[in-house]
């Protein structure tokens, strides 16, 4: 009988051992895994031969993650970056022939249509998915938002004719009773939601210092 060595270098071993496939994620993100949870209305407690609550957790979630909101609204025949209002341009006004208004390209701003009533959240319950249990810190939401692709001129003059806005991924950060707005911020190449200095954005971007 002996007894069992331990190699020096344990980690180096484990590293190279090549267990298979995996349902661990492996990919490294700044939001909660609960954010990506859909909420839906199902007893708890499923009587025998009905889809466990679980389950129909899962098929959503899998089913909203695949959706893409410009795609959708392609297919209907709108262009994202046609919805959000600009500044009048005399020098490219568009002729009765192009079946183009060219005093009101856009009636109506988004926010008349803008409905909550069948929302299954709230703007606070949404922001408190950012919350882990255990934790003080509160992560950012994952959602998509209407913004220019060019920051510097977005934040100047949002409406200018030479922006281009696209749906892209953002990390939701906090909410503003008041205003009913978001204040959001784009992931990077990564999907990490990070400042300047690399680090994640945590309780909306208040820092210890204010």
């Amino acid at each position: 009988v002996t007894t069992f060595k331990m190699p020096e270098d344990i980690q180096s071993v484990l590293d190279a051992q090549e267990t298979g496939p995996t349902t661990k994620n492996l990919i490294k993100s700044d939001f909660p895994v609960q954010s990506f949870k859909p909420k839906v209305q199902i007893a708890f407690q499923r009587l025998p031969g009905q889809c466990p609550r679980r389950i129909e957790i899962e098929r959503r979630r899998r089913l909203y993650l695949s959706f893409d909101i410009a795609q959708l609204l392609a297919n209907e025949g709108i262009d994202s970056n046609q919805l959000m209002p600009r500044h009048h341009d005399p020098d490219n006004m568009p002729t009765i022939e192009e079946k183009k208004d060219p005093i009101f390209p856009i009636y109506l701003p988004l926010k008349i249509f803008d409905n909550e009533e069948y929302d299954c959240r709230t703007p606070e319950e949404w922001i408190s998915l950012g919350l882990e249990p255990g934790s003080h810190n509160r992560k950012p939401v994952p959602g998509k938002a209407l913004l220019p692709t060019d920051d510097v001129l977005g934040h100047e003059d949002p409406k200018s004719q030479k922006l281009i806005y696209k749906w892209i991924d953002v990390g939701v950060l906090d909410y503003d009773k008041e205003t009913k707005l978001y204040l959001v911020h784009k992931t990077d190449k990564n999907g990490l939601v990070r400042d300047e200095e690399g680090r994640p954005i945590l309780n909306g971007g208040i820092t210890p210092e204010g």
